[in-house]
């Protein structure tokens, strides 16, 4: 069982011992008192009950104090037993516990902090008895170059070490007797205006001042103390440096040195700084170093300055100032401009026309051999046996400008120039510069058709409207897309607007169609002018005879069939009639406008004939082997006799040879040909140089196209055999053509006599009686031809028709 006293214990600790620890207790006692002791300093708050417990008193590390202080168990008071001194330990910390006999805390612990008072106790002192410095001249009043130490053992922050300097006296006195200044409070010294100004004239034997330093601050009272200082006047070494250069990239150990500068008096420190900032630093001593290579590309010059500075940072003069020039070197390549968007120029475009300049830069020294750059042309090199360039290079400017030699729209050019230093010596550095050019087309070109002759094209009168004559090609040289553009119109030939054209404007082909219906006896042939334009306006010289291309149309004649008046004929006829009976006549239809030629197909046995022109059939011989009732059947073919091709009116060739010819017609040529039906062979006379000089081709069975065959035939009046044939019959003709010299439009050139004065009456009746009579000649030819239209079509196949005879 646990004893009562305990339990009472147990409950009575709480009431008479409170829980929360007591509050720090700070208590001042004076040192060196000289009173009674023990001093009594501050009552603790002990328990007023103290039950079994014993006090303890402890410093800071809760082990017992071996200093002056106990505690009066009695009066429950912080006593000292002895004089405490400040400068031995200016504050003690303590703290009081209620301890049991094996060391449990039953109260506290309560801290005590003591604090000694102090008092002045202690005599300032001087670093040092005897102080010497060195004073330059030059020295800026107010600064100071001596800064006196003194101490004093009392309280820091308290009047006891509150130190004051003055200056007792100086020796010698001149030129005057305060010279110098003294801070009262930090103890430097400096020179003062009015000693500024006479340094010059001072002494050359040392200055001697007696100094004091005392303590209480500005109070009368208060202890102190001397010392000496002895001040040695010299002359300013601080003075201006020349211009430092140095060579950029230079290869030495850093740092490397480049300078001294030096400050007369003591006590001093260097500062250096450089604008802008580079690489640059002052020692100790006040020699200046390069901490690393210089680049004068970066910066080619450097302004330093350097300042003689007291322990304080304070100047004692101005600053040196001095320039570092970097000096250059040939360390940078010529750098080209960026290569830009290409430059267009239009083709054509005159010699001399300004390209582009070059303007290469180079970063070593203005002015100066390192960056004078030349420039040289690369490429594109004349090509071998070329007058000119086509592009030509200022060497010193750098511009670029057209050359003599021509430049075709559509080329991609790339410049490349050479840029050198060093005015292009040898050792110069140098840069390729690319230049990109594209070469622009223009409008230069007039299209032009890839043949100027078409045809002759042989059409039915009763061609259907929008039937396809011919396509004519144009072509353009330009690049540009636009420029390609063309429009197409008909120039001349087809006043009666019977043809019309049909193109795309980018695709360079022309339709000649029909329009409207042709007719033979209107207009039997067309010659259709066909000229090309560019729809963008064009630049240059305009369109040459190439822009025209002829159509040559002959309009061929469409007559209806022949027809007879029977399909079959029949004729009964005795077995022993004799040759040249007359059986039946073969009768047209419409004999009054048709004329038609007779031939039998199929007479095997030949017992029959028949007229070619009457139509007549007769027996050729007695009907030999015949039996009564056999039946004799053979077949008669009828023709037309006329022609449906015209003849071409045109009868000159131009030399040099054009890309046309002339129209042959048997018809047309030989009267005699009318009554023999066609198809006619054509043919050169026999003769070898007709051969040479002249080529004929065959048109169809009536017509052919007679061109010269050599490049250059002899101006003249030229007549050229030509053999016509059909089946075992041949004929001669002699196509007479003029050949001469042509103009651009491929017409002949004819002289034109001078005209003097007026014409007379009887070149004016005699230029009326010609214009009568050749109206009357071409009313004879349009009879004629309209007599000649009605014939027979020797194109088409004639119809055959079956002659029954029964014999």
């Amino acid at each position: 069982m646990v004893p009562a006293w305990l339990w009472l214990l147990c409950f009575s600790i709480p009431q008479a011992f409170p829980e929360a620890q007591p509050a720090e207790l700070s208590v001042e006692v004076p040192e060196n008192y000289r009173g009674n002791f023990p001093l009594y300093l501050i009552k603790l708050l002990l328990p007023l009950e103290k039950a079994e417990g014993q006090i303890v008193l402890s410093g800071d590390s809760g082990m017992a104090a071996e200093g002056p202080f106990a505690v009066d168990p009695d009066s429950g008071f912080l006593v000292v037993t002895s004089a405490l001194d400040r400068e031995e330990q200016a504050e003690y910390k303590l703290q009081v516990t209620l301890e049991t006999g094996d060391g449990y805390v039953l109260w506290g612990p309560q801290p005590v902090i003591v604090h000694v008072k102090d008092e002045n106790d202690q005599v300032p002192q001087f670093s040092q008895a005897i102080y010497r410095a060195q004073l330059s001249q030059g020295t800026r009043p107010g600064i100071p170059f001596l800064f006196l130490e003194a101490s004093d053992g009392d309280a820091p922050g308290t009047s006891n070490s509150d130190l004051r300097f003055h200056i007792l006296s100086q020796s010698p006195a001149q030129p005057s007797s305060d010279i110098f200044q003294l801070e009262p409070r930090l103890g430097a010294l400096a020179l003062n205006p009015e000693g500024s100004t006479s340094l010059d004239h001072a002494p050359e034997g040392p200055y001697q001042l007696l100094v004091q330093v005392k303590d209480m601050g500005d109070q009368a009272s208060g202890h102190q103390a001397t010392a000496t200082i002895e001040i040695s006047i010299v002359k300013s070494t601080w003075v201006p440096l020349e211009p430092i250069h140095l060579a950029e990239n230079l290869k030495v150990p850093y740092p490397h040195p480049i300078a001294q500068v030096h400050w007369s008096g003591g006590n001093v420190h260097y500062h250096l700084e450089s604008q802008p900032p580079g690489p640059f630093d002052v020692d100790a001593e006040g020699k200046l170093y390069v901490t690393m290579e210089l680049d004068r590309e970066a910066q080619a010059e450097y302004l330093l300055q350097v300042w003689a500075q007291n322990s304080h940072g304070e100047d004692y003069a101005e600053p040196l100032e001095f320039h570092v020039v970097v000096m250059d070197e040939n360390d940078n390549a010529p750098v080209c401009p960026p290569r830009g968007p290409l430059i267009s120029i239009p083709e054509l475009s005159p010699p001399g026309t300004e390209v582009t300049q070059l303007l290469a830069e180079d970063a070593d020294a203005p002015g100066s051999p390192n960056s004078c750059i030349v420039y040289q042309l690369l490429s594109p090199e004349p090509k071998e046996g070329a007058e000119g360039r086509a592009f030509e290079l200022d060497p010193t400017s750098g511009s670029v400008t057209l050359g003599t030699a021509p430049l075709q729209a559509g080329q991609d050019i790339l410049l490349q120039v050479l840029a050198i230093d060093q005015a292009g010596a040898k050792e110069g550095l140098s840069s390729i510069c690319e230049v990109a050019i594209m070469i622009t087309d223009i409008n230069d070109h007039a299209p032009e058709f890839t043949t100027s002759q078409i045809g002759p094209v042989s059409l039915p009168e009763d061609v259907e409207p929008g039937t396809l004559v011919a396509t004519l090609m144009a072509t353009d040289a330009d690049l540009e897309p636009a420029f390609r553009l063309m429009e197409f119109a008909i120039e001349a030939g087809d006043k009666e607007g019977i043809f019309a054209l049909d193109w795309e404007p980018d695709s360079g082909l022309v339709q000649l169609k029909v329009r409207k219906n042709l007719s033979y006896e209107a207009v039997p042939h067309h010659k259709v002018v066909v000229v090309v334009r560019s729809v963008e306006e064009l630049v240059g010289p305009g369109p040459g005879p190439e822009a025209t291309a002829t159509v040559t149309v002959l309009v061929e004649r469409v007559m209806p069939p022949p027809k007879l008046v029977q399909e079959s004929y029949e004729a009964s006829v005795p077995i022993s009639m004799p040759a040249g009976s007359l059986l039946l006549t073969i009768q047209p239809s419409d004999p009054m406008n048709r004329t038609l030629r007779f031939s039998l197909v199929n007479d095997s046995e030949g017992w029959l004939c028949i007229e070619e022109v009457s139509g007549e059939v007769h027996t050729a011989q007695s009907l030999q082997g015949a039996q009564p009732g056999d039946t004799y059947t053979v077949l008669v073919e009828a023709q037309d006799t006329a022609l449906t091709l015209a003849p071409m009116p045109a009868r000159y060739l131009c030399t040099p040879r054009q890309d046309y010819g002339v129209i042959v017609s048997g018809l047309s040529e030989d009267p005699d040909l009318v009554s023999v039906p066609g198809p006619y062979s054509f043919a050169l006379g026999p003769n070898p140089t007709v051969q040479r000089d002249w080529r004929l081709q065959a048109l169809n069975g009536s017509h052919a196209y007679l061109t010269l065959a050599l490049h250059w035939v002899e101006p003249g009046e030229h007549k050229v055999p030509v053999v016509v044939s059909h089946n075992a019959q041949m004929w001669h003709l002699v196509v007479q053509v003029i050949v001469c010299r042509c103009n651009v439009e491929g017409e002949c050139m004819r002289k034109v006599g001078h005209m003097k004065g007026m014409p007379t009456k009887l070149v004016a009746m005699g230029t009326l009686l010609g214009t009568l009579a050749a109206i009357g000649f071409f009313l004879i030819l349009i009879f004629t031809h309209l007599a000649l239209a009605r014939k027979k079509d020797l194109d088409k196949p004639a119809d055959s028709m079956p002659l029954k005879v029964a014999v």
